[in-house]
């Protein structure tokens, strides 16, 4: 029996019809930008393997760091102990983030960041005998796919068969330059007026609705308003954080600082699986006690794992060397350059960058949806092509490892180009 039967008999993949999805495509080996097929094909990893993979696969310095930490710790419980990676990493993470953060806690992933970050915050006004429960979300946004942070992203396809038993959110409609004045008028009333205990918000870029940008200052407007009337305010930046949008982290092209912080993906380095939730003095506060009904009960089995720790702090190093600052500012003008390339075309709906993410969306009869028939010709086209391209819907996304070259960064524009103006 081939490893392909196993697989199917045996793996139930993400996102994936159980019946009728091509098979998967078997993956050997990694380097850089690339991925290995088991029959030696290359395919550039355009989209860092969901986001996640910065510095390119199987980065030496992240696995002789793992491979180090493995000799001498692989894990340990963390509630009652520490162990170096972690207390090294924590440190490292708050030189960066911004500097009204000041605890962190572990996790194992985005959703699970998230999620420890709406409980701080409903627990915040709990710990103060204080009735505040109805969270503000923006309309589109995904969060993560367990129950609270399904409750604070968009209803779809996704969330369906969960609909009765998700918590009630207030969703304003997404900002764009139309709408902008209403949609903070609005927002401004519910914060006035309901009783509000968070805003939760993905900063700038609302990744899985198909890359849609919002703007900084209407975005600081909100954060400040909400934190006038202290509503806790939630910065999703799982996707946006470690350089995505041109910045360490998306909050930093806004004036006021989140009270709460998820972050995940690039912390890593895209090689072992952490969370981290981030929060201000202000949210400690609230549980700085020893009334054991005001601990955070929360926590995982990995929390912290001291291997995922260290490919963190492995990563981190990367992170911080000119070279990747300099990959980051070459992404982000090639990006640019290639927008203001194709954007006339009569063929495109809009195209979007910032920072290392761009968004080509395509005219279609559909409009923009994840299920949009178009999909399963761009996915093929491109895999043909050696690109991995995950589109979304009719959106199709560049976000690559940041050690990719002007080379093959030109390639995958200039294919998606030729189905621009060949295959639509």
């Amino acid at each position: 029996m081939n490893l392909l039967t196993q697989d199917k008999n045996n793996i139930w993949h993400p996102f994936t019809s159980l019946k009728g999805a091509d098979d998967p495509i078997l993956i050997e080996s990694g380097e850089g930008v690339y991925l290995k097929t088991h029959d030696g094909k290359k395919i550039i990893d355009a989209v860092s393997s969901w986001w996640v993979n910065i510095h390119g696969h199987s980065h030496p310095a992240i696995a002789k760091a793992i491979a180090e930490q493995a000799l001498k710790l692989e894990h340990v419980i963390f509630a009652g102990f520490t162990h170096e990676p972690a207390i090294k990493l924590s440190e490292n993470v708050l030189t960066i983030l911004p500097d009204n953060q000041s605890k962190i806690f572990f996790s194992d992933n985005g959703s699970t960041a998230v999620e420890v970050g709406i409980k701080m915050a409903l627990q915040y006004w709990h710990n103060q005998g204080i009735e505040r429960k109805k969270i503000i979300a923006i309309d589109g946004a995904y969060h993560g796919d367990t129950f609270g942070a399904m409750s604070v992203g968009e209803r779809s396809i996704f969330t369906a068969p969960f609909q009765d038993h998700l918590f009630q959110t207030i969703f304003i409609d997404f900002p764009n330059a139309e709408n902008e004045e209403i949609v903070y008028q609005r927002f401004q009333q519910l914060v006035v007026e309901d009783n509000v205990a968070a805003f939760i918000y993905e900063p700038l870029v609302q990744g899985a609705a198909g890359m849609r940008m919002y703007s900084s200052t209407l975005l600081d407007k909100m954060i400040g308003f909400a934190q006038e009337h202290d509503v806790i305010c939630i910065a999703d930046e799982v996707f946006t954080g470690f350089g995505r949008t041109g910045e360490l982290f998306a909050s930093y092209h806004m004036t006021y600082k989140p009270d709460i912080m998820a972050i995940s993906k690039g912390l890593s380095g895209g090689t072992l699986p952490i969370g981290i939730t981030s929060c201000s003095k202000k949210i400690v506060g609230a549980f700085d006690s020893s009334e054991v009904g005001k601990t955070f009960f929360h926590g995982h089995s990995f929390t912290a794992n001291p291997l995922a720790c260290a490919a963190s702090n492995a990563s981190f190093e990367l992170l911080m060397k000119a070279e990747c600052r300099q990959n980051i500012l070459k992404i982000s003008s090639l990006h640019r350059s290639f927008k203001e390339r194709i954007e006339q075309s009569d063929k495109l709906a809009d195209v979007r960058s910032l920072g290392t993410v761009l968004a080509v969306e395509l005219r279609t009869d559909t409009g923009t949806s994840y299920t949009s028939p178009v999909r399963k010709k761009i996915y093929p086209y491109f895999l043909e092509r050696g690109i991995l391209l995950r589109p979304l819907g009719n959106i199709i996304y560049i976000l690559p490892p940041y050690v990719i070259k002007e080379d093959e960064l030109k390639f995958i524009y200039d294919e998606i180009e030729k189905f621009i103006n060949n295959e639509l």
